[in-house]
């Protein structure tokens, strides 16, 4: 099964995202970019490596909490796992944890553009997922906007860091072996790779917005701190549009994403939430989003929830399309899987009342 396909085939279509098209992401896969209207994101994932990004949205404040709980994402997010298909109830949509916590920004109004659990693969075991959090924000002061990206590869090292404005330079953080650019105002702005513990970087990228300016050291010491101050484990949790709740059993969430959402008929500008379900261990099989555009298939489905819906059927690629679901945005259910699984997944949807 060629998941990329997949997912590229399902929820690709997020008009304010775009492919990086710099050749060293073409030796690797594609890393999702916002345009210039997002943020600044590495240029380089390790040869071999694989980020699959699914579309979601937010613009809240920011969670600064004191770390206490566990980061796993994979095993928390569900609760209880349950084989019994669940008989639908008003109960509230849970938060996603993300696996670690920002503990300083710069002072200002804090937008999210995303959070989210991203999937990638090694060249070694490209079968077997890899999963790292991302934030992507911005934050404004005085009529200044800096854009803010921190994102954790699990997949490349301080030694294969590569930088939009380069070159690097060798830099120690909390103790830890690290790499930053040399060229903050350059067009990635301040990069830094620093090594995780255990294994991997975490990566954080703070730019002026695109068209206005800020001191090269202000980038330098705002991307400095910020990386002094990531904590593990993580106990910041993020309010989806819509939950999931005792998902069969076996099956959990292996990542999700809740982002900004661009305009979307006839709902208007709102949150995106999509998630990508499956054991874990391998790479999901099941797909549940909003971020998506085009209009529904006219074959009817079953109602689910007191919603309508429509269904196609792909050569075997399934989707389901569960109708003004979430602010009178659809909801669509896809995966290479028997129809009955969507229908199962559908009915254990926790909507907004």
């Amino acid at each position: 099964m060629n998941i990329e396909n997949l997912i590229k085939d399902t929820f690709a279509a997020r008009e304010h995202d775009a492919p990086d098209s710099d050749a060293v992401l073409a030796a690797a896969r594609q890393r999702i970019d916002s345009r210039r209207s997002g943020l600044s994101l590495p240029l380089a994932v390790a040869a071999g490596a694989t980020v699959l990004t699914l579309g979601a949205a937010t613009a809240v404040v920011l969670n600064r909490p004191d770390p206490a709980e566990q980061s796993q994402i994979i095993a928390t997010a569900n609760g209880p796992q349950d084989s019994q298909t669940p008989t639908p109830t008003g109960q509230a949509v849970a938060g996603l944890q993300m696996p670690y916590s920002l503990g300083w920004l710069p002072p200002g109004s804090v937008a999210y553009r995303s959070r989210r659990i991203n999937i990638g693969a090694s060249a070694a075991n490209p079968a077997a997922p890899l999963f790292g959090g991302e934030y992507m924000l911005t934050v404004t002061a005085d009529g200044q906007v800096l854009e803010v990206d921190v994102q954790q590869f699990r997949m490349v090292s301080v030694d294969e860091a590569m930088f939009k404005s380069g070159p690097g330079r060798s830099v120690t953080i909390n103790g830890q072996r690290g790499v930053e650019s040399a060229v903050s105002t350059g067009p990635g702005g301040y990069e830094l790779y620093v090594a995780h513990p255990d294994g991997g970087s975490m990566y954080v990228n703070v730019s002026a917005e695109h068209g206005g300016e800020a001191p090269a050291q202000q980038l330098v010491d705002a991307g400095r701190r910020i990386a002094e101050n990531i904590r593990f484990p993580g106990t910041t949790t993020v309010t989806p549009a819509y939950g999931l709740r005792d998902l069969p059993d076996g099956m959990r969430i292996c990542a999700f994403e809740v982002a900004q959402s661009p305009d979307r008929p006839p709902a208007g500008p709102g949150i995106n939430t999509s998630y990508s379900l499956g054991t874990c261990t391998v790479q999901p099989s099941i797909f549940v989003s909003t971020a998506v555009v085009g209009s529904p298939p006219e074959t009817p489905g079953q109602p689910v929830q007191g919603h309508e819906t429509r269904y196609v059927d792909e050569n075997g690629y399934h989707r389901l399309w569960i109708l003004d679901a979430v602010e009178g945005a659809p909801i669509v259910i896809a995966g290479r899987v028997p129809q009955e699984d969507l229908y199962d997944i559908a009915n254990r949807l926790v909507l907004p009342h």
